[in-house]
């Protein structure tokens, strides 16, 4: 049989160029441009760029809405594997398609909704305003339009990996008298700890970055903003070190990320790999 690395070597330097291109252009190029502006006026000014007092206020905000997301998007997630996973029901496949769903539609609508809702005219606007309680354009409508667009991540990757590892251990636990709880840490967890993990990293880059439906329910208030919402604001205030300072932040937190998801998929990987021969 004749195999994929033995075709002819046009094809492979022109699958390989194309690709070398677009890295270029759409990561390393952009990547390069945003390091040299933040960095051309020195590591002073870098440094005073990013403490400037509304960089630390949406530095803080961004860590914030992050740390209340991601837990409560990893214990959905953690719930939905094990319901889809573990017990048979009418509409299984439509709860999976509507766990997807903010990945279907802009981010912007997601914010929109809870706009409609919660906003002065909306659903629950009213009753809000009456006991003095603000969702929109403050934390709790934050952390409810990024948890929207987030938390899939969580549950993508927990299904198929419980599905791919079938319940016949914990229908062996059980069978040995384990309960529910001793059942899910002792049996179900350590098989999906990196799974959870990998989804969390997932779930904290994509928080920590989302601008659309963010945008819709924090407004402009300087206070209310997180890094992304900030960065735009320099822009558009032409304070342009100050964005790319700034950018360049949250530039590092993803290359972090980054490695963080490297290094736990080479640690669950690298156990199960053998070295061809």
């Amino acid at each position: 049989m004749k195999r994929a690395t033995t075709d002819p070597w046009l094809a492979r330097y022109a699958f390989i160029g194309i690709l070398v291109v677009f890295v270029v252009i759409f990561l390393l190029f952009p990547v390069s441009v945003v390091l040299y502006e933040a960095l051309k006026g020195g590591l002073g000014f870098y440094f005073s760029a990013l403490t400037a007092t509304h960089s630390l206020t949406a530095i803080r905000l961004t860590l914030l809405v992050a740390v209340a997301v991601v837990p409560l998007n990893t214990l959905f997630g953690v719930c939905a594997a094990w319901a889809i996973t573990h017990f048979r029901f009418c509409g299984k496949a439509l709860l999976i398609s509507l766990i997807e769903i903010p990945l279907w539609v802009s981010p912007v609508i997601g914010g929109l909704v809870f706009a409609l809702i919660f906003g002065q005219k909306g659903w629950l606007g009213p009753w809000l305003d009456a006991h003095h309680i603000q969702i929109l354009f403050a934390y709790p409508g934050i952390v409810l339009a990024t948890a929207f667009v987030t938390f899939p991540f969580v549950a993508r990757g927990l299904i198929p990996l419980m599905q791919a590892q079938g319940s016949a251990e914990e229908e062996a636990a059980l069978t040995l008298g384990a309960n529910g709880w001793q059942l899910f840490w002792r049996v179900t967890f350590p098989k999906i700890k990196w799974g959870i993990l990998y989804g969390m990293i997932l779930c904290n880059a994509r928080a920590m970055g989302e601008f659309g439906a963010v945008s819709v329910v924090a407004g402009s208030v300087d206070d209310r903003i997180t890094m992304p919402l900030q960065i735009e604001q320099y822009y558009l205030d032409f304070s342009l070190p100050d964005a790319f300072a700034l950018a360049s932040l949250l530039l590092l937190l993803s290359v972090v990320t980054l490695v963080i998801k490297i290094g736990l998929e080479w640690r669950h990987l690298a156990p199960n790999y053998v070295r061809p021969h």
